[in-house]
């Protein structure tokens, strides 16, 4: 007979790899200093609702993508100690007992950074800055807006709607190059000159600000692609539904509105062949 495992023997077995990456990125990254650069160039925003096992971990990330850095953490309505501890990690915090809604915290985030390059994280998984650092680099080579060059999984017989969304949404922007590239996912990179163009306001609504800098002559790109969808933890679904997917897919409908607003009722798109004066 196979003898049991004692409780003993059970925590000597190796954490999942996942979990023993995260520690690893957290301890490789604290000897960073945890402060704010007094002039920073880059301006990291954080929106963060208890996060307090990962917040950590992302700011000391975070930290790594410049010399002169500043990292902004929007607690949005936590109960837990997610702001004491972004706090004793240096960054500045601005706080909200109440939750501001969904994606809130990067308006307010960018009406508070004085960075030349916004970078914006979420708070609920560690991306190394290795990884994060093309973003900034993007930007200061010239683009307005460097996306993460993640289009979500297609290859499914029925896609989710949101990915659905972000696809159609480039595909009427006529930037079938971006794919399933968004500024709903993170990380995202975008210029003061970004900033200055859509309003801090517009960042809450993420496929609008993403329509809006399309159709301007703000400089869109992908800049590099990170597994984000392997990272996201598992939101709550109510009655069996993501609870922001209505959401997401509002906005994205409201940006199609602001695209027909700006180019016309065929999106810019011609007539093609059609010869209508013949159509009876």
């Amino acid at each position: 007979m196979k003898p049991k495992r004692s409780s003993a023997r059970r925590q000597l077995r190796p954490a999942p790899k996942a979990r023993r990456r995260t520690a690893r990125l957290v301890q490789q990254a604290a000897a960073v200093p945890p402060v704010n650069h007094s002039e920073p160039y880059v301006s990291v925003i954080i929106p963060a609702m208890n996060e307090e096992r990962t917040i950590r971990g992302v700011i000391a990330e975070a930290r790594g993508v410049h010399s002169r850095c500043e990292v902004i953490v929007i607690v949005n309505g936590s109960a837990d100690r997610t702001a004491e501890m972004a706090s004793s990690s240096g960054a500045r915090v601005i706080s909200y007992e109440q939750p501001l809604g969904h994606d809130a915290g990067r308006s307010v985030g960018a009406e508070a950074a004085i960075g030349e390059v916004l970078l914006f994280l979420d708070g609920d998984f560690v991306i190394p800055a290795s990884k994060l650092r093309p973003f900034v680099r993007a930007v200061s080579e010239g683009a307005d807006i460097a996306l993460n060059g993640y289009s979500g999984p297609v290859r499914q017989a029925m896609p989710h709607p949101v990915v659905l969304s972000k696809h159609a949404l480039n595909l009427l922007l006529g930037r079938p190059d971006l794919k399933g590239s968004s500024m709903t996912a993170v990380p995202h990179a975008l210029s003061r000159r970004a900033i200055t163009v859509l309003g801090s306001g517009l960042l809450s609504r993420p496929p609008l600000a993403h329509a809006a800098a399309v159709t301007t002559d703000l400089r869109v790109q992908a800049a590099l692609t990170v597994e984000v969808g392997k990272l996201n933890s598992i939101r709550r679904k109510a009655g069996g539904r993501d609870p922001l997917q209505q959401q997401i897919v509002e906005d994205h409908l409201a940006a199609v509105s602001l695209l027909l607003e700006r180019r016309g009722h065929r999106a810019g798109f011609g007539d093609g062949s059609r010869r209508r004066e013949i159509v009876r």
